[in-house]
């Protein structure tokens, strides 16, 4: 694995600290602990569960990608996985921030730029792995 990107992915591991303690406050909120509304609730579930999905699914296509010795610009793909895991939930978070919103906000756009960001970078990823695959048989 390049050196750079054994250092994202190192990074990216302690950002796992983060998302626990965004466990924790979804903790206080499903007890009552904080009040939010339904809204509010539901997308803040939504984006913790997001985060940690995603950066699971980011660190298997960096690890994917390096077992089978992809490289050049193609390597950079599972980053952009990886950089979806950001913006999907602070799509999440972020746009339903303020007192009792009935909706998201327009910082909802950060959602889907990241389901962009994260399709084109999966598509380049399993391209990738595919190419290296069929290179390997001959």
């Amino acid at each position: 694995m390049d050196p750079i990107l054994t250092i994202v992915a190192g990074a990216t591991i302690l950002t796992v600290v983060g998302v626990m303690s965004g466990g924790t406050f979804l903790l206080r909120v499903a007890t009552g602990g904080l009040a939010f509304n339904e809204l509010q609730t539901k997308f803040f579930r939504a984006g913790h569960a997001h985060a940690g999905v995603l950066i699971i699914l980011g660190l298997v296509s960096l690890l994917l990608q390096s077992a089978v010795n992809v490289d050049g610009a193609w390597q950079w793909a599972a980053v952009g996985v990886l950089i979806s895991a950001l913006l999907i939930p602070a799509g999440f978070f972020l746009s339903v921030l303020g007192r009792e919103p009935l909706k998201p906000s327009r910082v909802i756009a950060l959602l889907w730029v990241g389901v962009l960001v994260l399709a084109l970078s999966l598509i380049a990823v399993g391209v990738s792995v595919i190419i290296a695959g069929a290179a390997a048989l001959s």
